[in-house]
């Protein structure tokens, strides 16, 4: 638990938003883009992102706690409620948003907002869509001129020879196309999502889930893989020796693990990074073409059945399908260029480390105190110790719960031996286990498989799993990727229908079960169980840890 005097910092709002207010929260797929607890300096450029996502005034759309950021449920809550919608039609709209299902008993808590708040809540939401819009048509130009804007920034970087010169350039560089990238990123997931949600529902009802998922994946070319496989797929072009570590650098170097946290380097930073991926591919081997080949041809036979059964429907579909898949290439190519934005970002906070002396500590100041210090208005006052102390003390954390209602302290829940790792509600008792041998979550990828279950908590533990085995993991990103091909099935206690882990089983053809919450918790390595990736179900058929 925080001592009194932590409780008493003022840089508590840092840390923990959800200490004096009752909101719903979710991790959304904030916990895939985001695994570990943030430096103070990843989160204020987070906050100062998505400033503009604002759906009520002065109320945050997203928040910290314990160093994790978290989607505020109470806000759309609010908004849809005031106009006469109800809770499902909020988890409707929010289906591609909301990584989890709600409880059906969770309560989810609204703020009090007069009319006059009401109709200025209505107002930002229309601007909120307005610039999602704007992004979208944005998002193909953004793409094209990211790389040659990051060569061009990351010389102008390293070349600022003073703190002013430096702060001149956030200012003209910087934050202009960092809010470019934002809004096309924002703008191209909303484009993407609702349709493709709209669209898998109507295929299932046609066709069922097995081929409705076969016909929304094939995303990837002949020649060019979904963005979100281009560094396995580059990683195994080396080692063929078809691609040079030079080439997959400049291509993929900006995607790895903690894309999102700027404390941390990126492989291209590594020298030994490519090395140690090309060993772990030559001990256990994988053909990725070869699955992606083969949905391929899945594909291709799942829509000449659809053609047959409706001939009629077929090519106003296969319109439809195109489509989605355009806008699912497109999502994926932006968040690629914008994780390469955040790269620049963290080159921005080295530099500023270098010019101000304090080196990688720079990471324990917030956006705004780097960019006073950079102007010579501030000073190092900020008590970098205590949050380098406070921030060690919440890595040594686990995951905290992906929906957390009220106020919540981690340092309690954690104590806790019977913390509930899927659901907290301070305002409920904890709910008796259930004992259930099913382990339920969201539809990700369809298919059956039964196996062995491995659970690994980070990527680089991940030299365990054996081919055939049920990857089973908090989250994944695309760090997670070359773990992918090995098993039989994957499921996550954080993702829903369009995150990494649902798109990159689909197109390799891997049955997936994603947001359950607590399956990390409940599975155990050495558990037999049976995926059911339509249903969204995992059937623990016996226990057997090792």
């Amino acid at each position: 638990m925080l001592s009194e005097s932590d409780r008493a910092t003022p840089q508590s709002s840092l840390w923990n938003d959800s200490l004096s207010v009752d909101y719903l929260w979710s991790t959304v797929n904030f916990g895939e883009a985001v695994t570990e607890v943030m430096t103070p300096l990843t989160w204020s450029v987070i906050r100062f992102t998505l400033e503009d996502w604002t759906f009520l005034p002065d109320i945050p759309t997203v928040g910290n706690i314990g160093g994790r950021p978290y989607l505020n449920i109470s806000v759309f809550a609010t908004l849809f409620y005031a106009i006469g919608r109800g809770r499902q039609g909020l988890l409707r709209s929010m289906e591609s948003t909301l990584y989890m299902r709600l409880p059906v008993d969770l309560t989810i808590p609204t703020i009090p907002i007069s009319p006059l708040e009401l109709v200025r809540g209505l107002l930002c939401a229309a601007r909120v869509q307005f610039k999602q819009h704007r992004g979208t048509r944005a998002a193909p130009r953004y793409v094209a001129g990211s790389h040659a804007w990051f060569q061009g920034i990351r010389t102008a970087t390293q070349s600022c020879d003073t703190a002013s010169n430096l702060y001149d350039l956030w200012y003209s560089e910087f934050r202009p196309h960092i809010k470019t990238g934002v809004w096309c990123t924002l703008g191209s997931v909303a484009h993407s999502s609702a349709y493709t949600f709209k669209l898998r529902r109507q295929l299932s009802d046609l066709v069922g889930p097995e081929d409705a998922d076969i016909l929304i994946a094939n995303l990837s070319g002949e020649d060019v893989p979904l963005a979100s496989l281009g560094p396995v797929a580059g990683l195994a072009r080396i080692a063929q020796g078809s691609m040079s570590e030079a080439a997959y650098l400049e291509l993929y170097g900006h995607r790895g693990p903690h894309e999102f946290e700027l404390s941390v380097p990126r492989p291209a930073e590594d020298p030994t990074w490519v090395e140690e991926e090309l060993d772990r591919i030559r001990r256990s081997p994988v053909n990725v073409e070869a699955l992606m080949a083969e949905r391929r041809r899945a594909f291709e036979s799942a829509w000449a059945e659809l053609e047959s059964r409706r001939p009629r429907q077929a090519e106003g579909l296969g319109r439809r399908i195109a489509e989605s898949a355009r806008r699912a290439r497109l999502r994926e190519r932006v968040r690629s260029a914008y994780v390469r934005d955040r790269w620049a970002v963290r080159l921005f906070a080295l530099r500023a480390g270098e010019l101000t002396g304090l080196g990688d500590r720079i990471f324990f100041l917030t956006l705004d105190e780097v960019l006073d210090l950079l102007s010579s208005h501030g000073t190092t006052e900020a008590p970098i110790a205590e949050r380098m102390r406070l921030y060690d003390r919440y890595r040594a954390l686990p995951p905290y719960p992906p929906i957390i209602r009220g106020p919540f302290d981690p340092f309690t829940w954690a104590a806790d031996p019977h913390r509930a790792p899927d659901v907290f509600d301070a305002h409920a008792p904890r709910p008796a286990e259930s004992g259930s041998p099913i382990v339920a979550g969201s539809p990700g990828s369809a298919g059956v498989a039964a196996g062995v279950v491995r659970v690994v908590d980070h990527p680089r533990a991940g030299d365990g799993l054996q081919h055939g085995e049920i990857l089973v993991a908090p989250q994944t990103d695309i760090a997670w990727t070359p773990l992918f091909p090995r098993a039989a099935a994957v499921v996550t206690d954080i993702g829903a229908p369009l995150s990494h882990a649902a798109i990159v089983a689909r197109e390799l053809g891997i049955p997936a079960v994603v947001g359950c919450g607590n399956a990390t918790a409940v599975l155990k390595t050495g558990d037999h169980v049976r995926v059911d990736g339509a249903r969204g179900t995992v059937e623990i058929l016996n226990t057997q840890s090792l």
